[in-house]
């Protein structure tokens, strides 16, 4: 699996061949180091550590700064593990750039952290439909009604969807449409919408469920 890390920059449009708006979501993705190759016969399995974002060597601790050093590179900010069919295809400090993962026309999944909402009610958290606004309706508008807790089962359930905190969750969009590629500058142009805020880091990889 080819897989980068990147910023979201944010959303814009662009004009296809039929001069048709599509909607972008545009990433600088990479460029990324490979810090660890692990193997099947050392560790089991075959994968790549890649870091993004490189930070002073002082804000990391000694462990960081020695897990980088081993690889003859500075500390970076951010360190993910990718899966790959063949490490023996990689080597320690080679840079990775959005070319050698995608290219226009194909399809990526985008993994990041959604942005937070706070403490949300169920219309918003869960969709609901909300309550009559006609006369003789006390203030329940937006109340979630009854939840069935009476003298049975006289508790409630686990999983009721009821308010609560909403958003800073992992999410990954699937199949996302690879609109254009800037190799020179590093960006990535997405059609659709990705997880998280402006300034976000995201995963982005080749999709493992690709159609069409």
């Amino acid at each position: 699996m080819k897989a980068i890390l990147g910023e979201k920059l944010g959303m814009t449009q662009i004009f296809d061949d039929q001069s048709q708006a599509v909607p972008v979501t545009v990433i600088k993705a990479g460029p990324c180091r490979v810090v660890q190759i692990k193997r099947p016969e050392s560790d089991g399995y075959a994968a790549i550590q890649i870091a993004y974002r490189e930070m002073p060597e002082r804000r990391a601790n000694k462990p960081t700064a020695g897990h980088f050093k081993r690889a003859g590179l500075p500390p970076h900010r951010h360190l993910v593990e990718v899966r790959v069919d063949d490490a023996d295809a990689y080597e320690l400090g080679q840079e990775i750039g959005i070319a050698d993962v995608l290219a226009k026309g194909g399809r990526a999944d985008v993994a990041g952290v959604s942005r937070g909402k706070g403490f949300e009610g169920v219309i918003k958290r869960h969709n609901f439909a909300g309550q009559g606004a006609s006369h003789g309706a006390h203030r329940v508008h937006r109340a979630p009604g009854s939840i069935g807790a009476c003298a049975t089962p006289s508790r409630v359930f686990k999983g009721m969807k009821l308010p609560g905190r909403m958003g800073g969750e992992k999410t990954t969009i699937l199949n996302l449409e690879v609109v254009e590629v800037d190799a020179k500058r590093g960006l990535l142009m997405l059609r659709g919408a990705v997880p998280g805020a402006k300034g976000a880091v995201v995963l982005v990889r080749e999709a493992v469920k690709a159609v069409g």
